[in-house]
């Protein structure tokens, strides 16, 4: 097992979110300076991309190359075509709470997960031993075709977060952050997904956003703890990333794609750092290349 130690290339973020390598840049959305920015390779050139005045989380490109967006709180998808936005998708009806992480295939099929329940609240009222204890609600997955119809709803999702599709297209990998497991799909022509299965167990791990390299092994954020690690199919760990603060989701990027970016914070718990600006960026060469999607 290899081990690395990341270095801060940008603060000042409020919680940054769904890092995604795009046109040279790493963009990412900011929950509380409700935004969707990029930045250069080294961290510098941050550019408010686009304002979110609700509170952004996942991004992908249409194959036309529109920008969708989750917007959390109102559980739509956002469509942006130069200035212009509009709602290319209502997922209210099958997302338990907020609607959060997204991912767009090159196809132009996107997957929608949501909360299925309030996790800063359920928190504070049971502590993190009841929490533990009592499995949470689960909560779907939301399937969309190109012009932002719903083609299927995936139930029992324990908290979707962090998605990838191999390089071929046919397998689509999310993480269930509290079901402890990474869960394979089967990718039909028409985006819809079988065979659901165990991708990798996971023992004393808190899975958030996540990608995928050459090697066909994921990188995801331990969101418990201040580390990334890697994990190849069956569930063996085989490298780590440290940081400076909790890890809660990475993206890799960069010169050749080996760059590991990793979006990290002090807490995700909107009562504390909603109105502070203490996250962070992080980064750190890794040995393997990024691959597939995002």
């Amino acid at each position: 097992m290899k081990e690395y130690t990341a270095a801060v290339v940008r603060e000042g973020l409020g919680f940054g979110e769904g890092p995604r390598w795009h046109e040279g840049r790493l963009w990412y959305s900011d929950f509380y300076r409700h935004g969707i920015y990029s930045m250069a390779s080294d961290g510098s050139d941050e550019v408010l991309e686009l304002e979110v005045v609700t509170q952004p989380s996942g991004l992908g490109w249409l194959p036309d190359g529109d920008l969708l967006c989750v917007s959390m709180t109102d559980q739509k998808v956002l469509r942006f075509h130069g200035d212009q936005v509009s709602t290319f998708a209502d997922v209210s009806e099958h997302s338990v709470f907020w609607a959060n992480e997204m991912i767009v295939s090159p196809s132009g099929y996107s997957y929608v997960g949501s909360f299925g329940f309030d996790l800063d609240a359920r928190l504070a009222e049971l502590g993190v031993e009841r929490f533990i204890a009592e499995p949470p609600p689960s909560t779907n997955l939301v399937v969309l075709d190109p012009d932002g119809a719903i083609v299927q709803v995936v139930p029992d999702m324990a908290f979707p977060n962090g998605t990838v599709i191999t390089p071929d297209g046919t397998t689509l990998i999310i993480g269930e952050t509290f079901g402890s497991k990474l869960t394979a799909f089967n990718v039909a022509a028409n985006g819809t997904l079988a065979n659901r299965r165990v991708w990798a167990p996971l023992e004393r791990a808190v899975s958030d956003g996540m990608c995928l390299d050459a090697e066909g092994q994921i990188w995801f954020a331990n969101a418990l703890t201040h580390q990334c690690v890697r994990v190849r199919e069956g569930g063996a760990i085989t490298g780590t990333v440290n940081c400076s603060q909790r890890a809660f989701a990475c993206m890799l990027g960069g010169e050749g794609r080996s760059t590991l970016y990793v979006m990290t914070g002090s807490s995700s718990d909107r009562f504390e750092i909603a109105a502070k600006t203490l996250g962070r960026i992080e980064s750190v060469r890794v040995d393997v290349a990024g691959a597939g999607t995002p």
